[in-house]
């Protein structure tokens, strides 16, 4: 966790399409870079990034570069997240943009600016300060995979329930949030 003396953003992480919602109010530096911001909503949110993202900020794609493919981004008309500031193209409270993680179960995040509020040297940042429900298991089948593997734990009855269990243990719950947790991993971003 760092000092700043820039201005603290204020965001709302939202897993689009998930109901009831699953989300997070971050506050993060303004001046945090795209990859960062990665890192902060992987702790934030639960996943455990491994898989490919992208933000989708008024228009324009960003992504990480690869290291084997150079060229890759620009093949995929996106720009490359390094050393982009967020308060360079984020400058308004009220505004959105998209997070995509992992292509294949697309799980879309809708990110809020609600404030921009003063520098505060004495606030450690990243912190969470608030959110809601548990962040789905990686590799679930996206927002529609999870409300059916929600289905399958919560009938013990069901063909797959053994199977779904096994994988990822009998005590998972939908509705779970420890604070401290998210906090205790944002500590390592």
């Amino acid at each position: 966790m760092s000092k700043t003396t820039a201005s603290i953003y204020q965001i709302k992480i939202t897993l689009k399409d998930s109901k009831p919602p699953i989300w997070r109010r971050v506050l993060i530096s303004s001046e945090t870079t795209l990859p960062k911001l990665h890192d902060i909503i992987q702790a934030a949110m639960g996943w455990y990034d491994s898989h490919l993202h992208a933000f989708d900020i008024h228009g324009e794609q960003y992504s990480a570069p690869s290291p084997y493919d150079p060229h890759h981004l620009e093949e995929m008309g996106m720009k490359s997240t390094n050393r982009v500031k967020l308060n360079k193209l984020i400058t308004a409270e009220g505004e959105k943009f998209t997070y995509q993680y992992d292509f294949g179960d697309d799980w879309q995040h809708e990110i809020l600016l609600e404030k921009i509020l003063p520098a505060d040297p004495k606030q450690k940042l990243p912190v969470c300060i608030k959110g809601k429900r548990a962040c789905p298991p990686e590799d679930v089948g996206g927002v529609w995979g999870y409300d059916g593997f929600l289905e399958v734990i919560n009938d013990p009855k069901h063909p797959e329930y053994a199977m779904y269990t096994e994988w990822i243990g009998d005590d998972f719950d939908p509705e779970a949030f420890d604070i401290d947790e998210v906090n205790e991993r944002l500590k390592g971003v």
